[in-house]
């Protein structure tokens, strides 16, 4: 037997309706659940609950990512496999099934995994300071060979304003180039279209329907495609989107308790995060709080409990107990309402923010920043300005491409709880194997091969 497993990201009860015909008939020929999120309900962690089957407690991802103490650098969206501990579901599945191999096709921390075959987003970053869009891959002679076969991977489309459907189509398109070439015994496919439309727009915008019928059209090809070569389908989601209006800004409110550090840096302004007592490390509806003077915790905590659209306030021992999750996460973990998000931002004058803010850096900045969906609406002619980017850039001259809104208004879905209302979980469709968790699903997934 073989297994296919497509990701849906964003996926949840309440969109599997009309606008999604092929993926409503597979649910109701094969069953559907949904299932408690992983906690925080982010990518990394809730891949890795799915990947590991244990929790953050044993696996140690706490979020998309957070505060290194050690080097005293924020870490986010690093790609190492070995960053999750523990045993995978392939070494699992390996020692049990005799030939067995895996393709991991975009799920992250996707580089240097035991997986037989992998592909994943990679830039390569070079010394004069250029950025060249690229993929991983294992082996790594399969990057030259894919891309001969299918052309280069669309980078902008899996990220940034320009994200959208023709990231999907080209994991699909691999994903089928992997099969054809290789036969892994398990496939794991992540298809992250939804991902965008819902953060950007909110699942209630009108334009939601649209975005639905490209990802199901997407992702009921490719079913069909792996049904013909008798390989089993599951289709899972990490979390659902819950829409949103309001947003919390804890760096500002921390800089106003002067516990913040701001270093001047050629007359903009960053966090010297070694030197300040307390910050917050944003990622989407979580916020890990950092308290370097913990003579302050007990102020921090009750400072966070009064602030509007902070709806909870844990401790990451009372979450993970004492491990690698409590030495990774924040003291203390904000959770905001469920229409309430976390920006990073910490300047109070836009004209002081980070050069980084107004560019897609997902790496510099010290939280995640949905506005990077975005461009922003102030710009006049925004495609010339990316056309004269380009040019200078060809011409060897190094710059900035400034599009970014620092606007958090703009952004109307977000995700992160736990704790959310049945429409908005994540689902597991294609097994009647009980799930009520991310661990569980693990489970489904072994359970398929027996």
């Amino acid at each position: 037997m073989r297994l296919a497993v497509i990701n849906l990201v964003g996926l949840s009860k309440s969109l599997l309706g009309d606008h999604m015909p092929g993926l409503k008939n597979f649910a109701a020929k094969n069953g559907l659940q949904t299932y408690q999120p992983a906690f925080p309900a982010v990518t990394c962690t809730a891949q890795s609950s799915i990947i590991t089957g244990t929790s953050p407690t044993t696996h140690g991802v706490v979020g998309n990512g957070w505060y290194d103490r050690e080097s005293s650098e924020v870490r986010f969206w690093k790609q190492n496999n070995a960053i999750v501990r523990g045993e995978k579901l392939w070494d699992k599945l390996r020692r049990e099934i005799p030939g067995f191999t895996c393709a991991k096709l975009f799920w992250w921390y996707n580089m240097h995994s035991s997986a037989d075959f992998s592909i994943t987003p990679r830039p390569l970053y070079l010394a004069d300071g250029r950025k060249v869009f690229d993929v991983h891959t294992q082996p790594m002679a399969m990057r030259e060979e894919i891309k001969k076969d299918l052309g280069r991977f669309p980078f902008q489309a899996f990220w940034g304003p320009a994200a959208g459907i023709e990231s999907s189509e080209w994991i699909a398109a691999s994903a089928k180039w992997v099969e054809e070439k290789y036969s892994p015994t398990l496939s794991l496919v992540y298809l992250p279209h939804l991902d965008y439309p819902l953060q950007k727009d909110g699942p209630l915008a009108p334009n939601i329907p649209e975005e639905l019928r490209k990802i199901d059209t997407l992702a009921t090809d490719l079913i069909a495609f792996y049904e013909a070569r008798n390989i089993r389908v599951l289709v899972l989601s990490e979390y659902g989107i819950s829409p949103v209006t309001q947003q919390i800004h804890l760096n500002r409110l921390f800089r106003e308790k002067g516990w913040i550090e701001i270093k001047d840096e050629l007359g903009l302004e960053s966090i010297d995060f070694g030197a300040s007592r307390v910050f917050a490390i944003a990622d989407h509806q979580v916020a890990h709080i950092y308290v370097n003077d913990f003579s302050l915790e007990d102020e921090v905590r009750a400072m966070l409990e009064n602030t509007p659209g902070v709806e909870e306030v844990r401790t990451a021992a009372q979450t993970w107990g004492q491990g690698i999750a409590s030495k990774r996460g924040g003291e203390l973990i904000a959770i905001a309402s469920s229409e309430a998000w976390f920006t990073y931002y910490f300047w109070e004058d836009d004209k002081l923010a980070p050069d980084y803010a107004r560019t897609i850096d997902i790496h510099r900045k010290s939280g995640y920043d949905p506005c990077e969906l975005f461009i922003d609406p102030e710009i006049s002619f925004p495609k010339l300005r990316v056309v004269w980017f380009l040019i200078k850039k060809k011409l060897g001259f190094r710059g900035l491409l400034k599009l970014i809104p620092l606007n958090a208004s703009l952004v109307k879905g977000s995700h992160g709880r736990d704790q959310v209302i049945e429409n908005e979980l994540p689902v597991l469709l294609g097994t009647t194997y009980s799930v009520d968790s991310a661990e569980d699903v693990h489970r489904a997934i072994l359970d398929s091969f027996k």
